[in-house]
């Protein structure tokens, strides 16, 4: 007799559909945990609106030109952008947030409270879209 007998006589054999249940229950639960991860990143590669910096020019003490190319689906709504100019010292020294009217490549202007050395592009959001790109 084997060790595997002497359980079955003692505790009583394990039903073979029991074993079946279970391995196509993880099967399925595995299927839709795959599926949820696969949307979850499909969502977030590709969101409704989208931003580059793509260059910018100071123009005065007071105000910077920002070049951004802007890409918007067919289905974006409610677009708002921000931009931030920043002083020598890392300080936000101005903003600008518009709204683009279609994709393409734009120039923004931003006021700022003194000279600005750097743009920085906080990017863009759309309605169901909460982290800006």
């Amino acid at each position: 007799m084997t060790s595997q007998d002497l359980m079955a006589q003692r505790y009583g054999a394990p039903s073979p559909w029991r074993r079946r249940t279970a391995v196509l229950l993880t099967v399925v639960l595995a299927a839709v945990a795959g599926l949820l991860v696969a949307w979850a990143a499909w969502s977030h590669a590709t969101p409704e609106a989208r931003s580059e910096l793509v260059g910018f020019t100071v123009t005065d003490e007071h105000e910077v030109v920002a070049d951004v190319q802007v890409q918007l689906s067919d289905r974006a709504a409610d677009v708002q952008c921000v931009l931030r100019a920043l002083a020598e010292d890392k300080s936000a020294v101005g903003e600008a947030v518009f709204t683009p009217e279609s994709s393409g490549r734009l120039s923004v202007p931003i006021r700022t409270e003194r000279r600005a050395t750097a743009v920085e592009k906080v990017g863009c959001t759309a309605e169901g879209q909460q982290r800006p790109r």
